[in-house]
């Protein structure tokens, strides 16, 4: 069972109860259609339609944000924003101390979306430190790799001191060594600085 707390103003109060906390890809979204879904973050492409999956699901809470998975410029990429940020950690302070279920997903579910997870985490236990925030994420998605941009804004709006940043990059770290083949995976993907620091890092 996971636990989130967090009021407008920012500071803690007693959290809540966490049903379940899931993140997911895209071809997994038919697999929570049944699973009693309150509150739904979808981080989507430019231009990608709403998810036909949602039809089937309960009533529910959903904020869809638009951008890409990219750490670097480049022609036709939409980056994603400090106000992409601040909008996530606003839809996180306001999930309520009724929260049920909170389904947060990107394409694959593993860049996106656990950086949106991280730093809603991050948010909602400010007196938790970094690494054991990241283990949180790694509970709920093992394959987790934050886009790194994303984390650098949310670090710096929770003052999280580069905290957080590192902890990711020791993340990074941990699946290089248990996955050398990533390297050349985000290599293509363009996200060679991410490789770097988890390669500086110590697993």
């Amino acid at each position: 069972m996971r636990q989130l707390g967090i009021c407008a103003t920012g500071s803690a109060m007693k959290p809540p109860s966490f049903h379940v906390l899931t993140i997911c890809g895209l071809d997994e979204l038919d697999d929570h259609g049944a699973r009693d879904v309150t509150h739904v973050l979808s981080l989507l492409d430019p231009g990608w339609p709403e998810p036909t999956a949602f039809g089937v699901y309960a009533p529910h809470v959903r904020l869809t944000l638009h951008f890409h998975d990219a750490i670097e410029p480049a022609p036709g990429i939409v980056m994603p924003q400090a106000g992409d940020v601040e909008t996530i950690l606003a839809f996180g302070r306001d999930l309520g101390e009724d929260l049920g279920h909170l389904l947060i997903h990107c394409h694959a579910g593993i860049s996106r979306s656990t950086a949106a997870m991280t730093m809603i985490l991050a948010q909602a236990f400010p007196e938790e430190d970094e690494e054991a925030i990241v283990e949180r994420l790694v509970q709920i998605r093992p394959q987790a790799w934050p886009n790194s941009r994303m984390i650098a804004f949310a670090d710096q709006r929770l003052g999280r001191g580069g905290r957080l940043t590192a902890a990711v990059n020791r993340l990074y770290a941990r699946r290089l060594a248990g996955r050398p083949e990533l390297a050349e995976v985000m290599r293509r993907l363009d996200r060679d600085r991410e490789v770097e620091l988890g390669l500086g890092g110590k697993a």
